[in-house]
Parts: structure tokens; sequence; C-alpha cells
């Protein structure tokens, strides 16, 4: 428990600092509140809205979590069919690596307008796309980089495709795996709210941010900006919960804990 403190605790000590030098700063040289408001404003903001907030961070979870999901069970079904099949591979890679390069803003509008602007499910199918090429992309690189000497070793033992998949290439691309969901994790949270941007409901933390901007509400927009923050946190410390359950055998679970 005293490591596990003392590990901690200049990351708490520089997080209070932080906050302090904020408020004072913001004070001493009379900032003006539309460029940056004081955490005390952005603290009453959470008393004031509390419930607009709490519900919005609720919705954006919602979708995030969804298009999570999808982009998930596609990526992992594309990673599957394509590592199996080395012309595949050779093939659509270079697709998908160009495809994650699109900036999300271009999809934005346009599943806005294929699932309907104020529908959960454009947002989920823009966290999709974000999602998907990582998850793709990790898992065939992790498929494909079995050790040769037990694939082989494997086969001479007459063992099948499945039974390989299963005891060799699954266990190699755990790693590669977890760092998808990692990124997916960030990504899903940026694009539901850059997907609300655009329109959707207005109980959603990417409408409240913008509405409460556009009539100068700065404080309730950084608390709906805290309030992503901390959702995007919460889900990447679940992945890496995930992760250490897992594959306790990795190095850098093991690094992790001797921390």
């Amino acid at each position: 428990m005293r490591r596990r403190l003392a590990y901690y605790l200049p990351t708490i000590v520089v997080f209070v600092g932080g906050i302090l030098l904020w408020e004072l700063l913001v004070r001493a040289l009379n900032i003006e509140r539309f460029l940056l408001p004081r955490p005390t404003d952005i603290i009453g903001a959470f008393g004031d809205n509390w419930e607009l907030l709490r519900n919005a961070g609720i919705n954006t979870l919602v979708e995030a979590v969804g298009g999570f999901a999808i982009g998930l069970t596609a990526g992992l079904a594309a990673a599957l069919a394509t590592s199996r099949f080395a012309v595949a591979r050779s093939a659509l890679l270079p697709f998908a690596i160009a495809a994650n390069a699109v900036p999300i803003v271009a999809f934005a509008p346009i599943m806005n307008n294929w699932f309907g602007v104020t529908s959960p499910l454009s947002k989920m199918m823009i966290v999709a796309v974000l999602v998907f090429f990582p998850v793709m992309i990790n898992v065939v690189r992790g498929l494909v980089s079995a050790d040769a000497a037990t694939l082989e070793l494997m086969r001479s033992y007459a063992a099948s495709e499945l039974q390989i998949l299963r005891r060799v290439r699954i266990p190699a691309a755990l790693p590669y795996f977890f760092t998808a969901l990692k990124v997916g994790a960030t990504l899903s949270l940026i694009g539901a709210i850059v997907g609300e941007y655009f329109g959707g409901a207005s109980e959603a933390l990417g409408r409240v941010i913008v509405e409460s901007a556009a009539f100068l509400r700065f404080s309730t927009a950084w608390a709906a900006i805290i309030i992503a923050a901390a959702l995007g946190i919460a889900f990447y410390l679940l992945i890496t919960a995930l992760e250490r359950v897992a594959m306790p055998w990795h190095a850098s679970v093991r690094g992790a804990r001797e921390g």
C-alpha cells in the first residue's frame, strides 16, 4: 500500500498544484472568463448543471461504447479473415492504413446524413470507423507475428489450423490486441463528441460544449470537457485492468506490477 501511494503521490501533488496555480494565475492576471474560467467557476457549473451534465455524459458514453463494440467486432472479423491469406493481407492492409489517416471530421457529416443527425447510431458508426482500423491492423500484425518455430512444431504434431490459432496465434496477438483496445478506448470518446459537434440530441457532451460556448457559458463547457476526459480515462483504465487479467505473463504487466 505504501509503495503504491508513493508511486501515485507525485502525480497527485502535480495535479492539485496545477489546479491551485490555475486559480491563482487567473485571479492575479485578471484573465477574462471567456478565455479561461477559474476552477472554482467550473466547480460551480457542476453544481448548477449537474443533471444536464450527468445525462449528457451517459448519452455520450453509450454512443462511445456502442461504437467501440461495433468497431471491435468488425475489426476482429476482418483481421481473422485477412491474416489467414497473405494475398488478402498484402492487398487490404495498405488501404486500411490509408483510411485510418482520414480525419474524423470527414466521416462525421456523412454518417449523420446516412443514419440521421439525431440518431445515436450515427455517432456509434463514427466511433466504429475510428476503432475498426487500429483493431484490424494491430490484430493482423499480432496473428502473423507468432514464432515460426512454434508454428512448425504444432504442424509436426498434426495440429489443425484452428488449434494453431487458439494455442499459438491468439496468445501472440494479445499484446497487439490490447494496444489496439487502448487506442480505441480513447478514440471512442473523441469520435462520439466530434460527431455531436455536427448535430445531435441536446443532452450530449458535444452539444453541451458547443451550445455553452455559443452562449458564453464557458464554465459549463469546461465542466463538460472535464467529464469527457474523466470518461476517457476511466475507459482506458478498464482496458488496462482487463489486460492484466488476460495476460499476467506479459512483460509490460509484470513491469507495471513491480513498479
